[in-house]
């Protein structure tokens, strides 16, 4: 089983810096949604503060704990016996709860707004689909020594890894057509428009990069 940490090494050391490319679009593009848009000088400076806070502080911590939430969920999967439905489901029932509470964009939300329950619910499916995604990476038993050949050795063609990535993507992508369909879910001080404009810019300039890398990895 020593491939389990040696696997669990390169996914962990992935998904960081997937996290902290997307919270770098997000600090370059406030500047510029704030620069172009016609705020006075009362709104900007809090809005950007706002945001500096969450994207260094708030953001980051949580989405690491929950990089370590959906991996450690499937190494205790993977180290235990036979992976069964009853299992599964009660690894992840176990371990949501703590997930949602360091979930970035859940915890600026309204806990009573009228669409909290649905965003709720694909928070779910996203952590189900990232154990299953880290489970199928920390089972390769392969002699590799990267993310890359990780990923070949997983996924086999860039087909399938397409397929698995925007599989993750469209969960995202529901996640903030939801907050951009009514900004009132959002619990920000000030100049939600300018939050939700740059989740849904960094979102995709983060998921054109991850699609760019396919080509790489699968050249």
């Amino acid at each position: 089983m020593s491939h389990i940490p040696r696997n669990y090494k390169i996914v962990e050391e992935k998904m960081i810096s997937t996290t902290d490319l997307s919270l770098g679009y997000g600090r370059e593009l406030i500047d510029t949604e704030l620069d172009t848009g016609a705020f006075n000088f009362v709104v900007k400076p809090i809005v950007k503060a706002f945001y500096k806070i969450w994207s260094d502080n708030n953001a980051r911590v949580g989405t690491l704990k929950q990089i370590k939430i959906a991996l450690d969920s499937a190494k205790t999967l993977l180290e235990n016996g036979e992976i069964t439905k009853e299992r599964f489901d009660e690894v992840i029932n176990k371990n949501f709860p703590n997930y949602l509470e360091n979930d970035q964009t859940d915890k600026q939300c309204k806990k009573d707004h009228k669409h909290y329950k649905k965003l709720k619910e694909i928070t779910k499916k996203s952590f189900i689909s990232q154990v299953e995604e880290c489970i199928l990476f920390l089972n390769i038993n392969e002699d590799v020594k990267n993310y890359h050949e990780l990923s070949r050795a997983a996924f086999k063609t860039k087909e399938n890894a397409l397929q698995a990535l925007k599989r993750q993507l469209d969960y995202n992508e529901d996640g903030i057509a939801i907050v951009e369909e009514d900004d009132s879910i959002l619990n920000v001080p000030a100049g939600k428009n300018i939050i939700v404009s740059v989740l849904r810019k960094g979102f995709e300039m983060t998921k054109f990069k991850l699609i760019e890398e396919l080509d790489i990895i699968f050249n």
